[in-house]
This record gives C-alpha cells, structure tokens and sequence, in this order.
C-alpha cells in the first residue's frame, strides 16, 4: 500500500473533516473511456442517475464531487 501511494501521489487523509458532517476531500486518480457529467434526481428514498443504453452490462465509477 505504502509502495502504491507513493507511486501515485496520493496522500491518506486522517483524522476528524474540518466541518463536521461532511466528508474531507480526497484526490483520486481514474482512467477510463469517456467521462459523463450529471446531476443525481430524486427517486422515491434513494437516488438515480441514468446512463446511455450502451454502457448497460458496462464497469462505471461513480464518484461524488460536492
């Protein structure tokens, strides 16, 4: 692990986030085929983003920027 943060520049985040209730920001590396943009709607009692037809069956990474 040491040995991986080291070769990707990343830093572990420790301790309590500046503002309680949120989460502190961490920096990550991703490399992929094409990147889409959304804004997550509201779906009964949880969340939904919908995606292209063609990425059914697809590996996606879903990371939360705000």
């Amino acid at each position: 692990m040491v040995a991986l943060k080291r070769a990707t520049g990343l830093k572990e985040i420790r301790g309590k986030p500046q503002e309680p209730g949120k989460s502190p920001k961490a920096k990550f590396g991703v490399f992929g085929v094409e990147l889409i943009e959304k804004e997550v709607k509201r779906a009964g009692n949880s969340g939904r983003v919908y995606l292209p037809l063609e990425w059914v069956g697809k590996h996606v990474k879903i990371i939360r920027i705000d």
